[in-house]
């Protein structure tokens, strides 16, 4: 690591010799798990490089926009709007939160009975590790589950942490809530950066995110080719940096990907026999670096089709986002619109995360679904006893699963993931 970095990361206040630790890890990790595939798209050359510079370039990025006068927004969930922090003028970014590196330091202040996701993110701000929380300026919440609920409280001693309150239903009055929480969320915008929320600027912003939205989309229908053109840990890992990056690089880049594998489709080119079997993921998020679960069933030689999952269709569920021209609140109608149709677990009922899948499994030709949830993630270890249900139902082999970060669950779930593949 260069010296400017060095430099940039103790302005921050990292915890050098922990960080160090983790950056010293991070490359070998990425190797043995990506490097080694064969076939890899040329495309994906940029996102390997962003790894490469995963606490570097893009942070220093965010510096200089602080020093410009800019704030940053550090997110965890896809219904945060990144369409109104834009409006504002502000940067969003994603946090870190997908190692079991961090968890033991969590676990001095928070429950061990709660999800590794909540304990990695929040290991990473308490253990100064992560420079993405050092750089944010405030941190946003949700209330998708009573876990994160209540650890926001805690959060909020260490960093300032605002929580916007999601409905755990859709109904109208859901909606017209929501729409509510979005206009508190403006109010916080304006006061976190002194810029005005304007029609035409969310307008801007919404056009930019949903063309970040549009490659993701693309990329995924691209994944229904047999065979399929890219495998599912460099589709995962396009999907994990579309929460780090500028928005219109991203587009770029990814729009670049997706060229290239449409003309590895008509040359009826893929990184797996046409014959593989095709799996598709549900259920948890999987945020960098955590490629457990697609690597696990990709060195059975089966390949990952497609996500359903907050780190996979949920991203553009709903297709872009209206722009009404008839102001604020003809936008923030159309943004509650679109989200309402994101189907998280945290919704009751939620029959509609149930079709999706369903809905899926037939349209990428899956010959099997693995349903993943992490161990204490009550919302997806319980809907996990209906989506398996429904699935079986319908014909469909499926695989529930529940783990956690650590390398002693990945080789308790090898074992079932291959027992499940060889069975198909």
């Amino acid at each position: 690591m260069s010296e400017e970095y060095r430099k940039m990361w103790q302005d921050l206040g990292i915890n050098m010799k922990r960080h160090d630790a983790l950056m010293g890890a991070l490359p070998a990790i990425f190797e043995q798990v990506y490097l080694g595939q064969k076939g890899r798209p040329q495309a994906m050359g940029f996102y390997d490089f962003v790894v490469s510079e995963i606490h570097g370039l893009r942070v220093k990025e965010l510096v200089e926009h602080k020093k410009q006068g800019g704030k940053v927004f550090g997110t965890f969930c896809v219904y945060v709007p990144e369409e109104i922090i834009v409006a504002g003028g502000a940067i969003a970014v994603g946090l870190c939160g997908g190692a079991d590196f961090s968890v033991p330091t969590a676990e001095q202040i928070l429950p061990r009975n709660l999800c590794a996701l909540i304990k990695s993110a929040v290991g990473f701000k308490l253990g100064g590790i992560c420079p993405y929380f050092q750089v944010a300026d405030v941190i946003i919440g949700e209330t998708t589950c009573d876990g994160k609920k209540k650890t926001w409280e805690i959060l909020d001693e260490y960093v300032p942490t605002y929580v916007m309150d999601l409905p755990n239903s859709r109904t109208p009055a859901d909606q017209a809530l929501w729409i509510g929480e979005l206009k508190r969320f403006i109010g916080k915008v304006e006061e976190t950066t002194g810029n005005r929320v304007t029609p035409d600027s969310l307008a801007q912003a919404t056009a930019l995110i949903n063309g970040k939205r549009a490659a993701l989309a693309r990329l995924f229908e691209l994944r229904r080719a047999r065979p399929a053109p890219i495998s599912g840990l460099d589709a995962l890992l396009a999907v994990q940096i579309s929460f780090y990056d500028d928005p219109a690089r991203f587009t770029q880049k990814t729009n670049e990907l997706c060229d290239e594998l449409e003309a590895r489709v008509k040359a009826g080119q893929g990184v797996a026999p046409a014959n593989a079997k095709r799996i598709l993921y549900a259920g948890t998020p999987m945020p960098i670096p955590f490629w457990t679960i697609p690597s696990l069933i990709e060195r059975t030689g089966a390949i990952v089709v497609a996500e359903e999952s907050c780190t996979g269709s949920r991203l553009f569920a709903g297709g872009d986002t209206a722009i009404p021209n008839d102001g604020l609140d003809a936008q923030l109608a159309a943004i509650a619109n679109r989200q309402f149709q994101t189907n998280c677990a945290c919704f009751t009922p939620n029959d509609a995360r149930i079709e999706d899948i369903l809905r899926m499994a037939r349209e990428f030709e899956a010959d099997g679904v693995i349903h993943f949830s992490l161990s204490f993630c009550q919302p997806y270890n319980l809907e996990s006893v209906r989506v398996q249900r429904a699935l079986m139902d319908a014909g469909i082999p499926v695989l529930v699963l529940e783990g956690d970060y650590t390398e002693e669950q990945a080789g308790q779930l090898r074992t079932r993931i291959e027992a499940f593949v060889e069975t198909l």
